[in-house]
């Protein structure tokens, strides 16, 4: 009887397929073409392109019998295969963190799925199969759809298959016809699957990756394992070859390096065949010298006629437990790694070649060395590249439930409605995608550990999914962080895995338990300007050994490009769609950016902590602490350079012989000079030669140390001119004339060379637009009154209304005015600023707070100047080249930076606090003419910005900001830290605060120039 396809399987967890293929490895296969000699790969049949299109809403409205030959579906609107319909003008893209995204529109019971609303994308693709395919067996491959798909041939049904993000693959041979063949195929946006994979992301639906049809030849190798082994030590390897085959016949094998052959083997080929070759002194792979070798399986008929040829990289390496750490090749490792969602933000899920290769090669520049591939497995492309590039892979499963738990203060309590938890109705689903992970990339040396999926709670299950994995694969450990919530099943994971454990609760577990090595599986959440304190979780990984690094959640931002309806672009997240639920810009979690994929400023710091060498400087030695695993620092040129004062004055090349793990003291060959000056000694690690992933010369570590020898005082002579007027002092010298006014309580005026560079009354402030990190933690709320202080102050008596006059000094080189600030706390407080006018044009201006008891720190404490828009060059001599905080500048050199004012505007999908610079000895605004104002002081916080913190916060998107009217500048003693340790309630550590047990006081000098 006929088979025929039935929509209610659609909504049972138990059927997930109907007429799959088995899973197996990703080969790369060539036929034997016998007229021209060669191998051809021309078995495949790329289906992507136009295809046919059909929208509807949910199953009831979508087309019926569209699969039959006799439909005309021609006429049908046009959609490009691979690729989202969301992404393609039908429904919207909605994103979601854990709510199911019917959650709140329709009543749905676990393991059901929604009918109101459920969009049924049905593609045809018409196309021709030459005579040559016709009467050979075919089978076609579907890499990647979401949710569900249907799909018939020429009218006939040939299958179902649910995961979104595995292969499906069917034998397509009855169906297939000389000519025209007429492929249909109905997708689903939610299955019954679709509660497996309420992964934090944008919910898309339709076919976005690869279809493609390819010819089995009459001998073919349909399986491929590869294993390599090694016993006591690494001088001789032995690799285990595994192959299924659908007939017998002969096989070649041949393994090579760079054209140089180390076997070539004929045998026997059996449907399942098993060979052993023993391979002398192997090179290693690993991240830091990614070795790979080539194996060649060519197979032939008993005749000796060649049907076909497979390639496989092959990377000898061994990741084991050794007494309870992790080790590679027999050394400790430590993962220096990131989350990576598959995104773009102009094509979703599915990404160009260029894209993923940018990923690659901005980790590698970066110091990062291994990635989490969250939450499910990804194109089959990122695996050949991690194996080439070096980068250490965690490959997950196909699995998040997050919404089907969290909300139980005690799931353990609520196990029935927990997916999978203890219910076996899942149990088959769920081993068939771990199965599925597993075949397809099983040979890449890249994957060290599998994973069985993301934020699922616990359970049997899952148990039973590890399991799996350890069956299938003996070689490499299991990893699922969520038994730390269910520790009825501990020995699920091999690893104690954590998301956002602070360095205090992980230093308390390992106290405790040392069970298993420790990782944060996530950590350091980079949702917009974050990262904060990230070295304290680095340096862990030097205190202690069990504690073997983590993966920063995460690496994009997952934002769409849009239009803003001005019809320019702007990046859009979650709600920008009309979508509902969501969780609006939680979906912004990127080190680089979601636009351009380009480093966002945190980047800095990341690459500084994650870099394999430490360098430690004094004047009389060098220290180098050589943190790779297998690489010799005589790997790299070291250059030492000097610089005085931010001008670079000397360079130096030394060589060095540091062995890996250790570390080595040399003598400074560069000599201080004793005269005055600050001076700065920056050892820097570069590559010798290009690399696949960077030019001679990039830096792959640096220490620097600072010097500085007591400059003499300036010393000024002369007083100004002092006018006094009824409501203003003015205060004049040769080039310049300032106006303090009674008034308006403060400096109203401030010429040099006859520019005014005063808008508005400079203030203290004591306000930042508020951090991603900062609304998590509600510091708006705690913090709202230096908000308020800042806006609203006045030198006004708050009850009479009477002006405060200010304090006149009259001193032998300088005029001293004193202003005080009566600020809208509770309880009331007061601050003051003094400016002392030097006959020069130096103003001198010190900022004076004396806490009160009752008012906690504030985010900030300095001034701010609203100054011409026309000022719109900034040079800095600080820390840079990025922007830098508190808890966020190690990765920061000292030297003289210049860029624009609007190149200081973080491309954060939120505005917020952005831009500063810590370490500032000066910093200069200019226009093009290079006139404007040099504000110096003792290692302050600079910032100049086209908006003031209030601006930048009352928008939600950059568009959204008013035209640039002026440029910003905050000079500050010190500004609170920006935190990261989650974005959803961890606060800035308490050293990264401003203290307020003391008066404070702050005093930095402007000038025109």
């Amino acid at each position: 009887m006929k088979q025929a396809f039935n929509f209610e399987i659609v909504k049972h967890p138990e059927i997930f397929q109907e007429n799959r293929l088995p899973a197996h490895a990703e080969l790369k296969t060539y036929l034997y073409d016998k007229k021209s000699s060669q191998y051809v790969s021309n078995r495949i049949i790329s289906l992507n392109g136009v295809w046919n299109f059909a929208y509807a809403s949910n199953d009831d409205l979508a087309p019926k019998d569209f699969q039959s030959v006799d439909y005309d579906c021609r006429h049908w609107n046009k959609i490009k295969v691979p690729g989202h319909i969301q992404m393609q003008g039908y429904d919207i893209p909605h994103y979601t963190n854990t709510a199911y995204p019917w959650d709140g529109k329709e009543s749905v019971d676990i393991g059901e799925i929604p009918t109101k609303f459920n969009p049924v994308a049905s593609y045809v693709k018409y196309f021709e199969l030459s005579p040559e395919y016709v009467h050979r067996e075919l089978r076609i491959s579907f890499q990647g759809v979401e949710s569900g798909a249907a799909v018939w041939l020429n009218g006939n049904y040939v299958g179902y298959f649910e995961n979104s993000f595995n292969p499906s693959e069917f034998d397509i041979t009855p169906y297939v016809q000389q000519g025209e063949n007429k492929l249909a195929v109905q997708v689903f946006k939610w299955t019954a699957g679709s509660w497996c994979e309420d992964q934090d992301f944008f919910r898309f639906s339709g076919i976005f990756r690869d279809v493609y049809i390819y010819a089995v030849p009459d001998i073919h190798i349909e399986d491929l394992k590869v294993r390599t082994l090694f016993e006591n030590d690494f001088d001789e390897a032995l690799l285990d070859i595994e192959i299924d085959s659908n007939n017998c016949g002969l096989i070649e094998l041949k393994l090579s390096r760079e054209n140089h052959s180390l076997f070539i083997e004929q045998k026997h080929l059996e449907k399942t065949s098993h060979y052993g070759f023993r391979v002398e002194k192997p090179l290693l792979w690993s991240a830091e010298a990614p070795e790979l070798y080539d194996l060649q399986l060519t197979v032939s008929d008993f005749d000796g006629n060649i049907i076909e040829t497979v390639y496989q990289k092959v990377g000898f390496r061994k990741f084991e437990l050794r007494d309870r750490i992790m080790c590679l090749n027999g050394k400790r490792i430590v993962f220096k790694g990131v989350n990576r969602h598959e995104f773009s933000s102009k094509t979703g899920r599915c990404l160009t070649d260029d894209e993923i290769i940018q990923d690659i090669v901005t980790m590698k520049q970066n110091n990062i060395n291994a990635v989490r591939l969250s939450h499910y497995p990804n194109d089959v492309r990122i695996y050949d590249l991690c194996d080439q590039y070096g980068l250490y892979l965690i490959a997950e499963n196909n699995m998040e439930t997050h919404g089907t738990w969290q909300d139980f203060s005690n799931p353990l309590e609520h196990l029935e409605s927990i997916i999978p938890g203890d219910n076996l109705k899942w149990e088959p689903m769920l081993l068939d995608r771990v199965n599925a992970c597993y075949q397809r990339d099983k040979n890449h040396p890249s994957i060290l550990i599998w994973s069985c999926g993301n934020e699922s709670f616990g359970g049997i299950v899952i148990k039973h999914m590890a399991d799996q994995f350890r069956k299938l694969d003996p070689d490499r450990l299991v990893h699922y962080e969520g038994v730390c919530n269910d520790r009825r099943y501990n020995d699920t994971s091999d690893i104690e895995s954590r998301m956002y454990a602070s360095v205090s609760d992980i230093k308390e577990f390992l106290a405790k338990d040392r069970r298993k090595p420790f990782i944060s599986c996530e950590y350091t959440h980079a949702m917009g300007n974050s990262n904060g304190a990230m070295h304290k979780y680095t340096d862990l990984t030097d205190e202690d050994m069990s504690y073997q690094g983590g993966f920063i959640w995460d690496y994009i931002d997952q934002s769409i490009t849009a239009k803003d309806g001005f019809g320019g672009e702007y990046q859009a997240y979650g709600g920008d769609f009309g979508d509902r639920p969501t969780e609006y810009n939680f979906s912004g979690n990127g080190i680089v950016y979601g636009g351009d994929r380009k480093p966002s400023p945190k980047m800095q710091e990341v690459k500084y902590n994650y870099q394999n060498i430490e360098v430690k400087i004094t004047k009389d030695d060098i220290t180098i602490i050589n943190k790779n695993l297998f690489t010799n620092t005589n790997q790299y040129n070291c250059v030492i350079e000097l610089y005085k004062d931010g001008v670079l004055k000397e360079v130096r090349h030394i060589s060095t012989d540091v062995k890996p793990l250790t570390s080595v003291t040399y003598h400074n060959p560069v000599a201080i000079p004793s005269d005055e000056g600050e001076y700065c000694e920056i050892v820097s690690f570069r590559e010798k030669a290009d690399t696949i992933w960077c030019r001679a010369g990039h830096e792959v570590a640096f220490g620097q140390y600072i010097c500085t020898n007591a400059k003499s005082a300036a010393i000024r002579s002369g007083l100004p001119e002092i006018i006094y007027g009824k409501q203003n002092i003015g205060v004049r010298g040769a080039d310049f004339e300032a106006m303090f006014s009674i008034l308006h309580g403060g400096l109203v005026s401030y010429r040099y060379g006859g520019k005014e560079y005063i808008k508005t009354v400079p203030k203290p402030n004591f306000w930042r637009a508020p951090t991603d990190n900062d609304m998590g933690n509600l510091m708006y709320m705690r913090y709202a009154q230096w908000k308020i202080a800042s806006l609203y102050m006045t030198h006004k008596d708050p009850d009479s209304g009477a002006v405060n006059k200010p304090e006149i000094d009259i001193m032998e080189n300088k005029v001293v005015l004193t202003f005080k600030y009566n600020m809208a706390t509770n309880p009331s407080s007061q601050c003051s600023v003094s400016y002392s006018v030097y006959e020069d044009g130096t103003v001198d201006v010190v900022l004076t707070y004396d806490p009160v008891n009752g008012l906690g720190d504030m985010p900030e404490f300095g001034m701010m100047f609203v100054l011409p828009s026309e000022l719109k060059n900034v040079e800095w001599y600080g820390l840079g080249p990025e922007e830098t905080y508190a808890d966020r500048c190690r990765g920061g050199k000292l030297g003289i930076y210049k860029n624009k004012v609007t190149d200081n505007m973080a491309k954060y999908l939120v505005p917020q606090e952005c831009g500063n610079k810590v370490g500032v000895r000066y910093a200069k605004v200019t226009d093009i003419q290079n006139n404007g104002l040099l504000f110096t002081g003792s290692e302050m916080n600079f910032s100049a910005l086209p908006y003031t913190p209030h601006e930048l916060e009352n928008a939600a998107h950059p568009y959204e900001l008013p035209k640039i009217y002026h440029t910003v500048v905050r000079v500050s003693k010190a500004q609170m830290g920006v935190g990261g340790d989650d974005s959803w309630g961890a606060k800035v550590h308490p050293e990264y605060l401003l203290s307020v047990d003391h008066k404070m006081t702050f005093k930095f000098s402007f000038k025109g120039i």
